[in-house]
């Protein structure tokens, strides 16, 4: 019998070291009111981990959350499923590497975290650190990595700049050829053009005008400038643009701004929207004040301010007690139109829980109580934002009429007021479909 060679060593095939953990985040594109899903995968079982977000601001400052878990029997944990145990946030908070997010130890006092750039996306930097960490993320070296991209605007929605008869701000208009419904964006007495808002409108399908009235870091303009007329002019400018539907405007308003609303659905023979959206507002105005008289009337009753322990000031008690006086306030059971308002308990900044309570007192005598939905959010503050938009209980403000640099107090605490800006944002949404979309069985045609 004949043999072959004598068999040489057995090869032994490796596949190299064991694969390192893997952190994913789904969708990693998205709009910044969809939620998102953060997994860790290829830990060991009940391991300790440590997720982290980082966020670098317009300005150049650094925002961080981050959250204490412990990986389950398959060695996952997921956000969406996992409870934090320590951190920025606790409990299964599936966006909490969002709404928890809060200045990096030794940042700049007063910081907001607002998006200027449209855009561009936010980017939310993600990473996966061993053991339950709380400082030194920047010079720790992560077990794995991944990025977010948080967008105001869809794909399709295009920016236009719009200066005309004198208004001026930003149009952002959806994909398609319309007609759309409208809706004018007013923000507050921070001054300048906000645009983050009415982008994330246009990309749920509304034609929005980021309108600016205030200036910012400048004086206020000619006096009287502000009057009603100048708002009308706005609300036309939206209604005669040609891609909207021009029996299908709304107006929303945050703080001055959802004031300016209540004035013109109180009194307009001009603006006439189909409803109304006012968060943290009031109607604690004479019938014919013009925003200027508004902000004069904060100088004129500055001894009603108050200051907490830090030295923070509080607004809140500027209007009260709410004047029984009807030429002090708006004649609001005028308003025709349904108008949501929503308001935050712990808004300490000004007056809304008060206003609220007191317009439906009056709507509700007047027989039109059933015009008005109210929502109301226990521990929340004044700025009640687009969901998932990080909490701030107080930050830098410019005075208008005084130009001062000051830190306002706004109230609210994390979790509830996180909880509020979801919950507020999808009934707001709802609401304007319900009234601009499906109380409209024909498609009105706008104008060209």
């Amino acid at each position: 019998m004949m043999s072959g060679p004598a068999p040489g060593p057995l090869l032994t095939v490796t596949s190299g070291p064991a694969p390192g953990p893997l952190l994913t985040v789904t969708p990693s594109r998205a709009l910044v009111d969809e939620k998102f899903e953060v997994v860790v995968r290829e830990l060991r079982s009940g391991q300790g981990v440590t997720l982290h977000a980082l966020h670098q601001s317009e300005d150049g400052d650094f925002w961080e959350a981050f959250g204490h878990y412990v990986s389950d029997a398959q060695g996952t944990v997921t956000a969406a499923e996992h409870a934090s145990v320590g951190g920025s946030y606790l409990g299964i908070e599936p966006m909490g590497l969002l709404w928890s997010m809060r200045p990096v130890p030794g940042s700049r006092p007063g910081l907001r975290l607002r998006k200027r750039d449209v855009c561009s996306p936010m980017l939310v930097h993600l990473s996966v650190h061993r053991g339950h960490v709380s400082q030194g993320f920047r010079e720790a070296t992560p077990l794995a990595c991944a990025v977010a991209e948080r967008w105001y605007l869809a794909p399709g929605v295009r920016r236009v700049e719009a200066n005309q008869n004198g208004v001026k701000g930003t149009f952002f208009l959806p994909p398609g050829p319309g007609p759309f419904p409208g809706v004018l964006d007013m923000w507050g007495g921070g001054g300048g053009l906000v645009e983050y808002r009415s982008a994330l409108l246009a990309s749920h399908g509304f034609v929005s005008l980021a309108m600016e009235y205030l200036p910012l870091n400048k004086p206020l303009g000619t006096p009287g400038a502000l009057t009603i007329s100048y708002f009308e002019n706005a609300f036309r400018i939206v209604q005669e643009h040609p891609l909207v539907a021009t029996d299908r405007v709304a107006l929303f308003g945050l703080s001055l701004g959802a004031t300016v609303s209540i004035a013109l659905a109180s009194y307009s023979r001009v603006a006439r929207p189909v409803c109304c959206v006012c968060v943290n507002g009031g109607h604690v105005q004479p019938p014919d004040a013009s925003v200027e008289d508004a902000v004069d009337e904060i100088s004129r009753r500055a001894a009603k301010i108050e200051v907490d322990e830090n030295n923070h000031l509080i607004w809140r008690k500027l209007v009260l007690p709410i004047p029984e006086d009807p030429s002090r306030i708006m004649r609001v059971e005028k308003i025709t139109c349904p108008m949501m308002l929503v308001v935050g308990l712990d808004d300490q900044n000004w007056a809304a829980p008060e206003c609220a309570q007191d317009m439906e007192r009056i709507m509700k005598d007047a027989g039109k109580g059933d015009l008005l939905t109210v929502l109301s959010y226990p521990e929340t503050g004044h700025l009640i934002e687009p969901p998932y938009t990080p909490h701030f209980r107080s930050s830098n403000f410019i005075v208008q009429h005084t130009r001062e640099k000051v830190i306002l107090l706004w109230g609210g605490q994390p979790k509830p007021h996180a909880d509020a800006q979801e919950d507020s944002w999808r009934k707001i949404l709802q609401f304007l479909q319900l009234h601009l979309h499906q109380r409209h069985g024909a498609v009105t045609q706008s104008k060209l």
